[in-house]
This record gives C-alpha cells, sequence and structure tokens, in this order.
C-alpha cells in the first residue's frame, strides 16, 4: 500500500512507543520541544524518503537501515543535512566543544605518534572544526605540526563550517587542511575519531521465548496518518545462533533487548587494512562487552539526542535528532587485532585525560590571584570537571588505541599509566 504525502505523520513522543524501547527519564517529564515549521518539512521529506524504502522492501526493514537513512540519507538525514548539531544552540555538546584544552591534551598524545610514523593527522567526523583547530594550535606550538591534517567528513554543510573555523583560527595552516569525501586508500600517522562509533547504524535484536529476533521498522496506519513502529522480521540463522551465543554467556532473561553493532567494527577493519604506520585512537562512550551485554541491561543502550534532551524514541522527527548507541569496545578490539592491529591502550576518558596531562595545563592557566578569576576560567573549571567526573564523562567515556608498526620502546602519554586493556 502506498500512503500520499498528506497522511505523513510528524512523529512525536505522545504516540505510543512499542515496549521494547524503555522510557529514559520518568514519566510527568516535559514534552520535548517542537520544532519550527521549516525543519517539521525537512523532517516530512526524509520521512517520505523512509515509507518509500520500506514499501520497496515490501512493507519492513531492518533497524540498522532505518537508522542509517535517518543520520545519512544524502541531503536529508541528521549528518547529511542541515541540521544544527553541536554546541549549545546544537543537540549535544562534545568534549572539544567544552574547552580547548580537550585538543591540547589530545595532541600531548598525538605528538609522539606522528614523530615515530608520519607527520599525517586525519580526523572522522570532524564536527565544528573545533577539535581541528586546538590540535593544530597546540601541534604547532609543541612543534610537531602534520604536515597534512586530513578531515573525512560526509556532509557538505559541515565541512563548510569547518572551512569557516578554521580560516578564522588557523587561517596561517589553511594549506595543510584537505577534505575527503571517503577514506584514503592508505592511512599514515595517526587517526582520530571522536564520538564517531556512536553513531554508526546498529541492529536491533531481541530474545525472548528462547529466540533471537531481528527488529525493523514497518509503518502502522493511525487515524490522523501512520507512523513507524518496531517489530521484527526476518532473522538470518547465523544472527539467531549469534543473539543466543551472547544470551546464553551473558544469562539474558527473556525479552532482553539489546544492540549488536555491525558497522562500527567493519569500519575499524576497513582502517586497519588501509593503514600502513601509525594508531587510530578512538573516543566514544561504551563499555567492555561483558558490561555492554549485562543481564541486567534489558534495554539495551539506544538513546536519541535533540536539543540537549536524551531520549528513548528513535521515530521523533527523523532527520533532526542524533540516534546513537553504546560502543561494544571489545568488538572495535578484535576488529582490529584480527585486521592485524595491536591494542596498545584501553582507558577510560579521566584515566586518558590524566596520564596526557590535562591537569598541568589547567594549572598553567589558574590565575595567580582568584579575586582576578573572570567567567572564562570558571567555565574552564567546569568543563575539566565534567571531563573527569565520574558521574559524568570520565568513566562513561572510554579511549582505544590501536597501533601498527610503532617501536616497542614508544611510550605514549595517556596510557602510560591507565591502561585498562585486559579488562577488554
Amino acid at each position: 500500500m502506498r500512503y500520499p504525502p498528506a497522511l505523513l505523520p510528524m512523529i512525536q513522543t505522545a504516540m505510543s512507543l512499542p515496549p521494547i524501547i524503555q522510557p529514559a527519564s520518568p514519566r510527568g517529564q516535559d514534552p520535548l520541544p517542537q520544532p519550527h515549521a521549516d525543519a517539521q518539512s525537512f523532517s516530512q521529506a526524509l520521512s517520505e524518503k523512509i515509507v518509500a524504502t520500506i514499501e520497496a522492501a515490501g512493507g519492513w526493514i531492518p533497524f540498522s537501515e532505518f537508522m542509517a537513512l535517518a543520520l545519512y540519507a544524502p541531503g536529508l538525514g541528521y549528518y547529511s543535512g542541515g541540521a544544527h548539531k553541536f554546541g549549545v544552540a546544537g543537540d549535544f555538546v562534545t568534549g572539544p566543544e567544552m574547552t580547548p584544552l580537550f585538543g591540547r591534551t589530545l595532541a600531548n598524545t598525538i605528538a609522539p605518534i606522528l614523530s615515530a610514523s608520519h607527520p599525517v593527522l586525519t580526523e572522522a567526523g570532524a564536527g565544528t572544526g573545533k577539535l581541528a583547530g586546538d590540535l593544530l594550535q597546540a601541534l604547532e606550538a609543541m612543534g610537531q605540526l602534520p604536515e597534512r591534517y586530513d578531515i573525512l567528513e560526509l556532509s557538505a554543510e559541515l565541512a563548510e563550517r569547518q572551512r569557516q573555523h578554521l580560516l578564522a583560527t588557523v587561517p596561517h595552516l589553511i594549506g595543510r587542511i584537505h577534505w575527503l569525501s571517503s577514506l584514503p586508500d592508505s592511512i599514515e600517522g595517526v587517526l582520530v575519531g571522536n564520538e564517531v562509533l556512536d553513531a554508526m547504524p546498529v541492529e536491533l535484536v531481541r530474545w525472548q521465548d528462547g529466540h533471537g529476533q531481528r527488529l525493523g521498522v514497518r509503518v502502522e496506519t493511525v487515524d490522523d496518518g501512520i507512523r513507524f513502529i518496531t517489530t521484527p522480521g526476518e532473522t538470518s540463522q547465523a544472527l539467531a545462533e549469534r543473539i543466543r551465543a551472547l544470551a546464553e554467556q551473558y544469562q539474558w532473561p527473556d525479552d532482553y533487548t539489546t544492540e549488536i553493532p555491525e558497522a562500527g567494527p567493519a569500519w575499524v577493519t576497513t582502517l586497519a587494512q588501509r593503514l600502513k604506520q601509525g594508531a587510530l585512537l578512538l573516543i566514544d562512550y561504551g563499555f567492555p562487552r561483558h558490561e555492554f551485554y549485562h543481564h541486567e541491561r534489558t534495554g539495551g543502550t539506544l538513546m536519541c539526542h535533540y536539543r540537549h534532551r536524551a531520549h528513548p524514541d528513535p521515530f521523533y522527527w527523523p532527520g533532526l535528532q542524533d540516534i546513537t548507541a553504546h560502543v561494544d569496545f571489545t568488538a572495535i578490539a578484535e576488529a582490529g587485532f584480527d585486521a592485524g592491529l595491536e591494542v596498545t591502550g584501553y582507558c577510560t576518558q579521566a584515566g586518558w585525560l590524566m596520564d596526557a596531562g590535562l591537569l598541568d595545563l589547567l594549572a598553567a592557566q589558574q590565575p595567580a590571584d582568584y579575586t582576578q578569576a573572570d567567567a572564562r576560567w570558571v567555565r574552564t573549571q567546569h568543563a575539566v570537571q565534567t571531563l573527569l567526573s565520574p558521574a559524568e564523562m570520565g568513566e562513561f567515556f572510554k579511549v582505544i588505541m590501536l597501533t601498527k608498526g610503532l617501536p616497542d620502546s614508544l611510550r605514549v602519554p595517556g596510557f602510560i599509566r591507565s591502561d585498562r586493556s585486559h579488562t577488554l
């Protein structure tokens, strides 16, 4: 059945959600803010595309395909369209947006790797360009300026924002910066990915009545139009066996819903195959596998971000919100190792930042006279506390380093005293 555009709904949290997606906040939470008319039209266009895709597939698509369309459909997806994503005016704030000390600390980790491999730095998904600018300034001050800074960016809108930011902050270095729309055939030096893995499509699965199910999306007709709903669909034998193995290993209860991230490990495998010498540094929120699939995590980790509010409805205004899942860092480590990389370091963000010298950088900015402390210093202190606090980003975020062809004697700040690779 084809649905005329007039029937396409504006998906809202007031609509009932399938019970497999647990609410992220207690009842009584204030409703999410409504987007303006232009944004609603933008979302409707993407909804029409998703509906057409579902129709062409026979009425059902796996959740991973819905997530890929919602985030990356050309010109319409959350990351490929024009939605304002980062910072106070966007939907979420990343570490580099909080304080330049994040980038300066990361530079301490990167510099010795560039010296031991090749002076090329690649950033996957550079956001507003803030981290790129901070890194280039810090590495220049250290005498470790890379010959090239490549930015892998799929969104033309974001690439232009990055270009404008870097022209304003490091105009003398703009000749070293290059934008790529696809992975290069070979990678040397360091590739950094900050909050990239969490936005890669995942398989949504459920363990129920002793069977594994692949979950997906279909369209349901309602009085005032249509809506997307989550339902089980065709599950391959290989995926069903994988779900069963996880369920038995981690003793999942009945009606256990979770994600199996396949795109992230596949991406790491591709990076590993192209890395000639150097390191992959990936920063994101997530867990080792035994925590990711803990039997008490019955609703999985899928989460959406809209105007600094986290909620569980992936169908709320498609294209206007981020859809994420935590990272299974064991899967990332396995993918890298199987493709020939060495798992050189893994730790919490707090452990990495302190090991790499964040507190020393903070102390260097401390005013001699506290009576002269300005609002900027107060904001910097607050940002550092957020980055390090176990209750905020300090334990929630992890950092993993995968390397190839580096000297065994190389000591990389960030992982000298804080490494927890054994927990993977």
